[in-house]
């Protein structure tokens, strides 16, 4: 099979294989329709170019960091799967960094990465976008990054984000609507600022129907399928269990309803149990979860798009670097009316 080549692009495209460079590297300067032009030729050749040839004719490397504390987890697969998909539209690469804050040598490890993989730029999950030594150290190093669902923007990050606390109230809202007034929360963990989010949701949009919240309804889990299964067990092995359950991820959702199913509570004939994510979990369960669809792929894509952007990269962070994109309620077989 012949490789194909940067010469071959630019002779199909009628254009110098230096604009073809500028195309593909993102760079200002070149007519739309040009752009158009040699995009559709690298469609049609389907051309990769070579990463290292193109590392060694600049001072880039061509390399984006995914910075996540738990790689294995439901979440980081969706939010890796969304960057790689967008990094070989760029025609970048995607590298999966774990980091534990809870390890004492966690910034040695980071700066050794950063170091050692001359990184263009960095995308930083949840819960650790939140850790301002974390950030510290690309602002250190220099490496752009754009913090996905940050409680705070940093004036020289990007971020992308939803609407955390909107998606709860209108989860909340939902089951209002179908009647129901006793409502538990699973909250997730305090390390994750979208926890409080989602709880501010969940309270608004029970105040806003003059529904008390019952406190002792409301437990922290810290977003496993394990704690799932334990609050929920505290929530129904009582006698004024809630009609409806919202767990704050889909996982510990999962764990309510196989609680339920365990205690002989069916579901959702006598117990709703609503989630949040819209994972793998919420649709191979029985029945499937309703939930909020949070835009993970989307969210690192959009990221990547940041990062690859030349003006993000020649200056501090602006609006166009700061996006919220949209949630959407999922109405499956868990819930119903009370």
């Amino acid at each position: 099979m012949t490789t194909v080549t940067i010469k071959d692009v630019a002779a199909r495209a009628g254009v110098s294989p230096k604009t073809v460079s500028r195309v593909i590297n993102g760079e200002d300067h070149v007519r739309p329709e040009i752009r158009e032009a040699v995009q559709r030729v690298v469609a049609e050749l389907n051309y990769r170019p070579n990463a290292f040839a193109r590392s060694l004719s600049s001072s880039r490397s061509y390399l984006l960091g995914l910075f996540i504390d738990d790689p294995v987890s439901g979440y980081a697969a969706d939010v890796q799967h969304g960057a790689l998909l967008r990094c070989r539209e760029r025609s970048y690469h995607l590298v999966v960094e774990p980091v534990e804050l809870n390890q004492p040598d966690w910034k040695d490890h980071v700066r050794a990465s950063i170091a050692s993989l001359r990184l263009d730029g960095a995308i930083v999950a949840p819960p650790i976008c939140d850790s301002a030594e974390l950030i510290d150290l690309f602002r250190e190093s220099g490496v752009p990054h754009v913090l996905i669902a940050p409680s705070a923007e940093p004036p020289d990050s990007g971020a992308v984000r939803m609407d955390d606390c909107g998606a709860a109230r209108e989860m909340t809202d939902y089951l209002i609507g179908l009647g129901h007034r006793h409502i538990g929360l699973v909250q997730g963990p305090i390390s994750h600022s979208a926890s409080a989010r989602r709880e501010k949701g969940f309270r608004a949009a029970m105040a806003q129907a003059g529904i008390a919240v019952d406190e002792d309804a409301v437990l922290r889990g810290d977003f496993s399928f394990r704690s799932g299964l334990e609050l929920g067990e505290a929530l129904l092995d009582r006698a004024d269990r809630p009609s409806a359950i919202f767990a704050c991820n889909d996982d510990m959702a999962l764990g309510v309803l196989i609680t339920a199913m365990k205690l002989g509570i069916a579901v959702p004939q006598s117990l709703s149990v609503a989630g949040f994510d819209d994972s793998a979990s919420s649709r191979a369960a029985w029945p499937q979860i309703t939930t909020i669809r949070q835009p993970k792929a989307e969210m690192a894509a959009a990221a990547v798009d940041i990062l690859v952007d030349p003006s993000f990269r020649k200056k501090s962070a602006g609006p166009e670097s700061r996006l919220m994109l949209p949630h959407a309620l999922v109405v499956r077989g868990s819930t119903g009316p009370a």
